[in-house]
């Protein structure tokens, strides 16, 4: 048997584990059914503050997994969320590379749907990434996504728990106005919505850092090879530096997807289809569909909350193929390297990936390897520079394609400002002007006047009283 928490959520076996906690398969004892738990790994108060956020936020969308439910026991805490068994985003693509256009502006539709009830809400997510995007067991049907983790997640207005010269999410998904410091805002997560949609498109982590390089030099950037040009339209305004240049709402993102894909071909007839199905694997000893059905064979993990036990490892080993026993997997954030992804001559991503040679709708023969833990965090911000205001107006030149784009390394770089003249060393300096001092109060034209009314009228006044 597993470790009942706060006399309700049995845990299972662990099937995840984020910045601040670890994922299990639970059973609710008074719901008769399986959730999922996420259960605090830390104590000390600024992650309890960040987990208070999270189990408070209550939005009811099909597209949004948000907490249902929390307990504590002593000094151990957790929520629980539906149980949502199809993996995520990113084990779609290790099993598939990239998906057709038509699929994933399903799912885009999907994530925007999701994204504009959060936000109407006044909360940003803050950590939109393929790892946090889970699916539904859907098999060849039509995909159903959730959008999940909003540990890091805020509402516009709140105190930020983070100092103000660091900032907060995953790096690769970053908004250029988030590397300098800007307060979180609802532009920042369409432009991981972006992408996002890229990372699906393309079966690999984009280079966020040359995307933002190529759209300041060269303006808008041609499609990208494989990217029908109505949904690369929409994806430009995601993709936008400048954030007053962006979509505004996911709302507005949503209606332009919409008319791009009216504008799509008809699908092929022999286009095979994208299946989505369990990643959980079956569940271990000990318990069946209908809960716990007593020990067998390898009992349950007993051991510390958060972490898998020793006795669980032999357990947790058919949790999912090619997991390692005693290990915990996670949502993937490394892809498996693409299928059929086509030659690129002159853009070198920062991760080069080799394409595979297997058909696009047939999984991959291996298991897909787990990932590890989240990548969620704090990172340190550049020192300010002497130009506050991040300035993203550079004149465009000659439209070069996207996949031409000179590459450079990722790094936050500050806003260039121009430097000083200076005279050369030895030459005699020109004579400055003395800059003229003005001193304080009315001018002589204006005071003198007033004064020699204040007299005339001091002189009338005594002359009055003498006369009494």
């Amino acid at each position: 048997m597993g470790e009942v928490f706060a006399g309700r959520y049995e845990l299972v076996d662990p099937i995840g584990r984020g910045g601040a906690g670890a994922v299990w398969r639970a059973w609710d004892h008074r719901r008769r059914r399986y959730v999922a738990a996420k259960v605090l790994l830390q104590s000390d108060a600024h992650t309890l503050l960040r987990f208070v956020r999270e189990q408070a936020l209550r939005i009811d969308h099909p597209h949004v997994l948000a907490p249902a439910s929390w307990a504590a026991d002593d000094d151990k805490v957790l929520f629980t969320m539906d149980l949502v068994a199809g993996g995520s985003l990113a084990h779609v693509i290790g099993d598939y590379g990239p998906l057709p256009p038509r699929f994933v502006c399903i799912l885009l539709d999907q994530l925007l749907s999701g994204l504009a009830t959060v936000h109407a809400e006044g909360v940003v997510h803050r950590d939109i990434k393929p790892a946090n995007i889970l699916m539904d067991v859907t098999g060849t049907g039509r995909p159903h996504l959730r959008l999940s983790d909003f540990g890091i997640s805020m509402r516009k207005g709140e105190p930020r728990l983070t100092e103000t010269n660091y900032v907060v999410g995953t790096p690769g998904y970053f908004a250029p106005e988030q590397l300098l410091g800007a307060e979180p805002d609802f532009t920042a997560d369409l432009f991981a919505v972006g992408l996002v949609a890229l990372y699906l498109l393309q079966g690999r982590k984009p280079d966020s850092q040359a995307l933002v390089e190529h759209f300041l030099t060269h303006g808008t950037p041609g499609a990208p090879e494989g990217v029908p040009e109505p949904l690369w339209q929409v994806l430009a305004g995601l993709l936008q530096p400048d954030p007053q240049a962006r979509f505004r709402t996911a709302t507005g993102a949503r209606k332009a997807l919409t008319a791009a894909v009216d504008m799509f071909p008809e699908p092929r007839p022999d286009e095979e289809p994208v299946e989505i199905f369990d990643q959980l694997g079956p569940l271990p000893p000990g318990f069946g569909p209908q809960g716990p059905t007593g020990p067998a064979g390898t009992a349950a993990p007993t051991g510390p909350v958060g972490e898998p036990a020793t006795a669980a490892q032999s357990a947790s080993t058919s949790a999912a193929p090619g997991v390692t026993p005693g290990a915990v997997p996670t949502p993937a954030t490394t892809p498996v390297p693409p299928q059929q992804q086509p030659p690129q001559p002159h853009y070198q991503p920062q991760h080069p990936v080799t394409p595979a040679t297997a058909p696009l709708a047939a999984p991959a023969a291996a298991p897909a390897p787990m990932p590890g833990p989240s990548e969620t965090g704090s990172f340190h911000l550049p020192p300010p520079v002497g130009h506050p205001t991040p300035s993203f107006d550079r004149a465009p030149t000659s439209a070069v394609p996207y996949e031409q784009a000179p590459t450079h390394p990722y790094t936050a770089r500050p806003v260039q400002v121009p430097a000083q003249h200076t005279a050369p060393v030895g030459a005699p300096a020109a004579p400055s002007a003395p800059a003229p001092v003005r001193r304080p109060g009315p001018p002589p034209k204006v005071t003198i006047p007033v004064l020699l009314l204040a007299l005339v009228c001091f002189a009338v006044g005594f002359w009055a009283l003498a006369q009494t």
